[in-house]
């Protein structure tokens, strides 16, 4: 199922992610199946993101980060066509190719994965997936493994971007 539906770029001020389209709520129902809420959403057939279909007092709404605003040359008020398809992905976003070769051949690293929540998986995969370079890609799947595996699967942010700059000063030594 995909819906087609010609919206309006909003802001909610004093917010970490201001920037946001309202979804009309018959809309938003036919993609939220129980606590899934992913969706895939193409914006004015240019840009896609895999989002969430998020709820507050006002409505329903989807989130687009300034990154993508930008991209889109897109101001608060614009009108954007938004084409919201059901996320198929299995984690609510491509899996890296980088990503998903350390997960097979680290089976405890794919394991302490598995075993993270939705969202903690997504957010290690889009550290992977936001890098252009693929051999920077590599070295920071390589470092979530390993952060994965000296913490035994837990996830500590701020342990995590110390791994990272450690693997990026590696690099530089070579």
């Amino acid at each position: 199922m995909k819906e087609s539906v010609q919206l309006v770029l909003d802001e909610l001020p004093n917010s970490l992610w201001p920037l946001h389209f309202k979804i009309p709520e018959e809309i938003a129902l036919k993609f939220i199946q129980g606590n899934d809420r992913r969706v895939k959403c193409t914006i004015n057939k240019n840009v896609v993101i895999h989002s969430a279909i998020l709820s507050n007092a006002e409505g329903y709404f989807i989130m687009l980060s300034k990154p993508n605003a930008r991209s889109l040359k897109m101001q608060v008020g614009d009108s954007a066509l938004l084409e919201i398809e059901k996320d198929q992905t299995r984690y609510g976003m491509p899996m890296p190719e980088e990503m998903e070769m350390v997960l097979e051949t680290e089976e405890i690293v794919s394991d302490y994965f598995e075993s993270l929540t939705p969202g903690k998986q997504r957010s290690l995969i889009y550290l992977v997936r936001k890098i252009k370079n693929p051999d920077i890609k590599v070295r920071r799947a390589l470092s979530i493994a390993e952060h994965l595996k000296r913490e035994k699967g837990l996830l500590d942010f701020k342990k995590l971007n110390e791994v990272i700059k450690e693997f990026n000063q590696r690099e530089k030594l070579f």
